[in-house]
């Protein structure tokens, strides 16, 4: 008896959430809802030649580049409050990679040309002075090959060779 009176009360506000919800539906149909936004702007091509339905699309900028002491309404991403945002957003904000503003191309290259030619220049330093291998390899007759493990066995040099 117990069970039953528990599983009637979980399964009375099931019934009644169904029955609003028929009823909700049966008065959508009847009654014709209006929205509260405005009209979505028609714009000739001169007048929105992005065709972004009239949205402002700042300059593009990198916020990396905005000066960082300024006072921003969010300090982290530099930019004030209800401020439009470039539709790169994703590209352009503070969380992107930064771009390297540091050294130019043309000294870039110039370095790395440099560390390329050192790196040459010692290892051929290295190969002049580096001395040759002290002796010369020891010969035996017919190659070791009864010590090594006989005629299928790799054998050492030979006299011959």
């Amino acid at each position: 008896m117990l069970y039953r009176r528990l599983f009637m009360l979980h399964a009375q506000p099931l019934r009644l959430t169904t029955q609003v919800a028929k009823m909700q539906l049966r008065c959508a149909g009847s009654t014709a809802m209006e929205s509260a936004e405005p009209d979505y702007p028609t714009l000739t091509d001169i007048e929105d030649p992005g065709m972004n339905g009239g949205y402002v699309n700042p300059p593009r900028m990198k916020r990396q580049f905005r000066d960082p002491h300024a006072d921003w309404w969010d300090k982290q991403e530099r930019r004030n409050f209800g401020e439009p945002i470039h539709e790169d957003n994703d590209i352009l904000g503070m969380f992107s990679p930064h771009e390297y503003t540091h050294v130019k191309p043309k000294t870039a290259f110039f370095q790395i040309g440099l560390f390329i030619s050192a790196v040459f220049s010692l290892a051929g330093v290295v190969k002049i002075y580096y001395p040759d291998k002290p002796s010369v390899s020891k010969m035996y007759e017919g190659g070791l090959q009864r010590e090594l493990g006989g005629p299928d066995a790799i054998g050492a040099r030979a006299l011959e060779d």
